[in-house]
């Protein structure tokens, strides 16, 4: 299961996903530490599985993608809002931030 959460912005939509395994998390390797456990309220709205979470992204509106975990990775993916080369990965679990750009 997946939270997901689009925040509504003038410039578009913010896209948080994050695995229900990892929403009281807190990943730390020494190079990269996200602290999902003090921002969960960022990601947790609805808790939903991979087929209901793609029906939810509208890939056209999304100004920026936070993606944490092997589900929500991988479903930001199969919707095109992020791509291999967005996903990095932290004690093991994988996670992706991209932003669209406007020039």
């Amino acid at each position: 299961m997946i939270y997901i959460k689009l925040h509504k912005t003038d410039g578009g939509v913010i896209l948080a996903m994050c695995d229900e395994s990892l929403i009281k998390s807190v990943l730390d390797d020494g190079d990269v530490f996200i602290d999902v456990k003090s921002y969960s309220e960022f990601y947790m709205g609805d808790l939903v599985d991979g087929s209901k979470a793609k029906e939810m992204i509208d890939v056209g509106s999304l100004l920026s993608v936070n993606a944490i975990g092997a589900e929500s990775v991988q479903v930001a993916m199969a919707v095109s809002a992020i791509t291999k080369e967005n996903v990095k990965d932290v004690k093991g679990v994988p996670y992706a931030q991209a932003y669209k750009v406007d020039y």
